[in-house]
Order: C-alpha cells, then sequence, then structure tokens
C-alpha cells in the first residue's frame, strides 16, 4: 500500500509517467487495475465511492494499493472523521459521547480510541522527531496527562511545522498529513522507523 494525494488525475498522470516509486524496492511503479470500489463515511453524514488505483512494480512485481490520503487503510471512515473523534477524545470525552457527536457507532469510536491509545506513545515518538526534523526552533507541546491527548498533540505540532515550512501543506488536514507520514499506519499495522 503507498498513501497517494488526493488529486486522482495528478496520481494518475505520475503513475503513467513513472514518478512513483516502489515502497518495497524503490523501482518505478506502473498501472495496474484497480481496487474493489467501497464506501466512505465522510464529515457531516456524507457518504462516498472511492476505487483506489492498484499498481505493480516493474523490478519486484509486487502489487500497491494506491490509497488517497483522506482515507486510511481498513476503515470504513474518511480520515477528517477519525480526526474529529481523536481530537475530541484527546479532551477527555468519553467515547460514547464521541460517538454521539459524530453520529456513529459507540463501538466504531471506542474501536478507534482503543487501537490509537494502544501505540499512542509510538505515535507521539515519531512525530516529536518528526517536529524536531521541521522546525527551526521546535516547541515542544506540553506533557497532557493522558498518553491519547500527548500523541494528538504530537500530530498537531509536527502539522503545525510542515505548513511553516511549506504553504502547501495548509490544504492537507493534520490527519491527513499524519496517514500519509506514516504510510495509514495510524490505526493498522506497525509504524516505520523514524
Amino acid at each position: 500500500m503507498l498513501i497517494v494525494a488526493a488529486d486522482v488525475v495528478r496520481v494518475e498522470g505520475r503513475l503513467r509517467a513513472g514518478e512513483l516509486a516502489c515502497p518495497s524496492c524503490g523501482a518505478v511503479l506502473a498501472p495496474w487495475e484497480h481496487g474493489r470500489p467501497r464506501e466512505v463515511r465522510g464529515d457531516l453524514w456524507a457518504r462516498f465511492f472511492v476505487r483506489p488505483r492498484r499498481s505493480r512494480c516493474s523490478s519486484c512485481q509486487v502489487r500497491h494499493v494506491l490509497l488517497p490520503e483522506a482515507i486510511w487503510q481498513r476503515r470504513a471512515d474518511a480520515a477528517e472523521v477519525i480526526e474529529t473523534g481523536l481530537e475530541i477524545a484527546a479532551l477527555g470525552m468519553r467515547h460514547c459521547w464521541v460517538a454521539a457527536h459524530l453520529g456513529l457507532a459507540e463501538g466504531t469510536v471506542r474501536g478507534w480510541i482503543r487501537r490509537f491509545t494502544s501505540r499512542a506513545e509510538d505515535v507521539r515518538r515519531y512525530f516529536t522527531v518528526a517536529l524536531v526534523a521541521l522546525a527551526d526552533d521546535p516547541v515542544m507541546p506540553d506533557s497532557s496527562g493522558t498518553p491519547l491527548a500527548d500523541a494528538v498533540s504530537a500530530v498537531v505540532a509536527a502539522h503545525r511545522a510542515a505548513t511553516m515550512k511549506w504553504s502547501h501543506m495548509n490544504t492537507v488536514s493534520r490527519w491527513e498529513f499524519a496517514g500519509r507520514a506514516i504510510t495509514g499506519c495510524i490505526l493498522s499495522c506497525s509504524l516505520p522507523a523514524s
């Protein structure tokens, strides 16, 4: 799997021009069919369909799904919906209140919060390192007392540093940035080395 920009036309053009590299070996990726269509729940009860592009490495022959940064692997909700839920939970709200606010099932939101909390220290560490690398004079977020809130603060601070360094990052939400930075592994798979 490879996290790409949400602009399907631009990604397709880059894929056909041989500008995308295989995450496994670094060789050129070539177009290779499409994934199955899937419905994704967006913000404010909007739903949209995504049919991810698939690619195949010209060298190692491994197939990769090109997943837009607006969605995360193995999740039926858009990154911005999950982002909102995690940020509300970081304020100390219980999962049932977060679920009611988002209009989603309690079990869904509880699952996000549990999964994120179980890897919060790794996420916090990864984005603290990213903050130091991105900012000329990094301001470390204060400890907030919970691993979930500390991890959310680190993601927010790293995104802020990225927007200061590259103005085009203002068009990308904090959690789309986070998902792309760690290859969509906010709630699933193992984090890449920082």
